[in-house]
């Protein structure tokens, strides 16, 4: 249904409540005049890029551009995708954009986030949706009615909003599931696509993006979206034959009930300057999709990411607590383990694996793209890549010690059958993301986007203590264990 149907707004009371929707003119016109041209110098900059994503074991080139814009630090994963934020200016960062422009375009987006902030405790103070776990249903009194205001003197906070911790009271849980730390800005132009998938239940049209639940959020976060369409000749009436009401070449955000195609699907039209919010559950409750029109588009979709693992604070911390077991000889200078207590061993081979696979490879399977914007990541993954390596001289520290024969036998069988497990996980992930960039998808991106298998080194690398390929180191393990039993 489209707000032409006579049951559209019954029916979007009833099934969809906790969708709000607000017209462009409810926005201040400087606000929108800020964020739209942040979006045209984001795009002349080159800053959007299509992400490589994996879904069920094969990787696509997602037919949107985007870039992830947010806190410095933070990052955002989809799809088997981990997206690294281009920081926005928050005071106590020492950021060094590209260009004044790029700068100036960040600052928008962080003025639009501190206003969709705002506008967002206020629909969840509207539908009384701001009550903690602890007190859901419990009625809420009228307390909160000053807090959208009070906020709006302080400002958004500007601190790392990612920690999901159990909220003290319904003011923290408020604020904590408002206050986005990323967003994801979006652009694509349908004419410039060649083919797009058609909306396969309810008849709707072309889509851009696919019926899903938005994923890696704080739990009963709002979602909020800003849109802007470049609406121009494209815009004319469409002589092509409507999609039971669409226009066609109007886009629109598409909701249905999760797994439901009984319950009619709402497609609500999106202007240049529009915006709207999912509101506590609904991301979980219900799917939406996008569907395009003919004009460009950009969006800005404002999130509360579940960083918890995922900030540079948290993997640095992992770093620490795994270098905590290597050691340094003040005499020799020689490097030894602790520990080789097998529960310490596999928390520093898991922490190992964690920096390899889930931040430098992801970091780097994205090409050079986040030079276009900034340099900001370059100094901490250089320093994650450091740890990584001394990690690399801890596993080599852990081979030498289960050889050695004067190893306790039950003792040295369990620490190689624990390291087994994680060295088999490492070997297999390198191969898949080997293959990954190497893939046909990966080499149709231009160049400065196609992936970088690093770390990557060959035998002959004097200063790496283990090979590329564990095959060998896996295949000796084994044989040991066999030879202890």
């Amino acid at each position: 249904m489209t707000p032409a149907d006579a049951d559209f707004h019954q029916l979007w009371k009833t099934k969809y409540s906790k969708l709000v929707f607000r017209k462009s003119e409810t926005v201040p016109e400087e606000l929108h005049q800020m964020v739209q041209e942040g979006f045209l110098t984001l795009r002349k900059h080159d800053c959007f890029f299509q992400d490589l994503v994996r879904i069920k074991g094969k990787d696509f080139v997602t037919p949107v551009s985007r870039i992830l814009i947010g806190n410095p630090g933070c990052t955002y994963k989809y799809l088997n995708t981990r997206l690294f934020t281009v920081p926005w200016p928050i005071e106590g960062y020492d950021i060094k954009y590209c260009s004044p422009q790029i700068h100036d375009a960040c600052k928008a987006l962080i003025r639009l986030n501190d206003y969709l902030h705002i506008e967002a405790v206020k629909a969840l103070q509207g539908q009384n949706l701001f009550e903690t776990k602890e007190s859901k249903d419990t009625t809420v009194i009228d307390r909160g009615q000053n807090f959208a205001a009070s906020l709006t003197e302080k400002g958004s906070v500007s601190k790392d909003q990612s920690s999901c911790c159990v909220p003290e009271d319904d003011y923290v849980s408020l604020n904590n599931r408002t206050s986005y730390n990323v967003t994801l800005l979006n652009y694509m132009d349908p004419l410039q696509m060649l083919y797009l998938k058609q909306e396969p239940y309810f008849g709707m049209g072309n889509m851009a993006v696919s019926w899903h639940h938005d994923e890696n959020l704080v739990e009963r976060s709002t979602v909020a979206v800003y849109s802007y369409s470049c609406e121009g000749s494209a815009m004319e009436e469409s002589n092509e034959q409507k999609p039971r009401g669409r226009d066609p070449a109007v886009w629109h955000v598409g909701l249905k009930v999760a797994w439901d195609i009984e319950t009619p699907g709402l497609a609500m039209p999106l202007h240049q300057g529009d915006f709207y919010l999912m509101l506590d559950d609904l991301n979980m409750t219900h799917q939406h999709c996008v569907l395009a029109g003919f004009s460009p588009r950009f969006s800005s979709t404002h999130r509360v990411a579940d960083c918890s693992r995922g900030t540079l604070e948290y993997i640095f911390g992992q770093c620490e607590l795994a270098l905590q077991n290597l050691q340094t000889d003040s005499d020799s200078m020689a490097l030894s383990l602790k520990s080789l207590e097998t529960s310490v061993i596999k928390q520093v081979e898991e922490i190992h694996n964690e920096v390899e696979f889930e931040w430098l490879r992801q970091f780097w399977f994205q090409g050079k793209r986040y030079l276009k914007c900034t340099d900001w990541w370059l100094k901490p993954m250089a320093k994650l890549e450091e740890f990584w390596r001394k990690m690399e001289t801890m596993t080599s520290l852990v081979l030498s010690e289960v050889g050695k024969e004067e190893q306790i036998e039950k003792q040295r069988n369990e620490t190689i059958s624990c390291f087994l497990l994680v060295l088999t996980e490492r070997q297999k992930l390198r191969k898949e993301w080997t293959a990954r960039c190497r893939s046909e998808a990966a080499e149709s991106l231009p160049e400065d986007q196609r992936p970088e298998c690093h770390p990557f080194w060959t035998d002959d690398e004097c200063s790496m203590p283990l090979p590329y390929d564990l095959e060998e180191v896996i295949a000796n393990l084994q044989n040991l264990v066999q030879w202890v039993e």
